[in-house]
């Protein structure tokens, strides 16, 4: 159960990453930054901002340069001590996290707040960060990168059949308990709509579905992907993986083996990788475009 937990804690601070942020006045650009957003973490990266990052939390993994640098705790146990010692004159908090942010307000320590949002928002804050950091040319770079990526994969799918898709964000091992499903909100239901499918769940506004054995064999999608943050200690997908599926039986996606399980933590964090994300679900709903 502990592992359960630690796993979904983990989930939802990726998918808390995708945010709006919220920019505080100041004059000169941050040179010591604590990031508690993993999406967060990886732009200041991209932009060129990495050597202005002294802290990442627990579940910053990429790029390789975050290993070496000093983790403090994530979106529940912030380790504010750690923090402290690492003299930030920025914190990236989370939008949950007011009374952290209150804290390091008082201590004088400035802060970004971050609210859930969709992909413009990702690219939106992208800019901003490349900003705030004194890297708008590199922040124009990888926004452009990333609108190239999603504009090539609209082209591709652009005429072709849009199946009835269930995006699989966690479930229990092995069995189809706590499923959890994009909801018709969110960056996953944005990248599984660029990629050319029609999410089943597009009608419920919310970021993630915990949908009944019943729902999902009344939404009957036609196919079924599963993405996992594989890098966050959860077992690499197998061909096994799939046969939990088959209380679904009647459904198009299990009677026609059209049940996929994708790995890697780009998928799930919507930081500067959003594009190879959206091609990923994309060559898995529509391999013929790719060919």
């Amino acid at each position: 159960m502990a592992a359960r937990q630690t796993r979904l804690i983990a989930l939802l601070v990726l998918i808390a990453s995708a945010a709006v942020l919220i920019r505080p006045a100041w004059a000169n650009p941050p040179k010591r930054i604590v990031s508690l957003v993993p999406s967060i973490t990886q732009e200041l990266f991209a932009i060129g901002a990495g050597p202005q990052v002294v802290g990442v939390s627990n579940f910053d993994t990429f790029p390789d340069a975050v290993k070496s640098l000093p983790h403090v705790g994530g979106l529940l146990d912030p380790d504010t001590e750690r923090i402290f010692s690492l003299r930030p004159d920025l914190v990236v908090v989370y939008g949950s996290q007011a009374e952290l942010e209150t804290r390091f307000a008082r201590a004088g320590i400035r802060t970004f707040n971050y609210k859930h949002a969709g992909i413009a928002n990702v690219l939106d804050s992208i800019r901003q960060i490349a900003k705030l950091t004194e890297h708008e040319q590199e922040g124009d770079r990888v926004i452009r990168a990333i609108q190239k990526q999603l504009d090539d994969v609209r082209a591709r799918v652009k005429g072709l059949p849009r199946p009835r898709t269930l995006l699989v964000m966690d479930r229990q091992p092995n069995t189809l308990r706590e499923v959890y499903a994009s909801g018709g909100f969110g960056f996953l239901h944005e990248m599984l709509d660029i990629a050319g499918g029609d999410n089943v769940f597009a009608d419920v506004s919310r970021e993630s579905v915990q949908p009944s054995i019943e729902t999902l064999l009344a939404k009957s999608p036609d196919v079924i992907v599963e993405v996992r943050a594989e890098r966050l200690g959860q077992p690499s997908p197998s061909a096994d993986e799939r046969k939990v599926w088959a209380p679904l039986a009647s459904a198009p996606a299990v009677r026609n083996a059209r049940i996929y399980v994708l790995a890697g933590e780009y998928l799930v964090v919507p930081g500067p990788r959003l594009g190879q994300g959206v091609q990923a679900i994309a060559r898995t709903l529509h391999p013929e475009a790719f060919k």
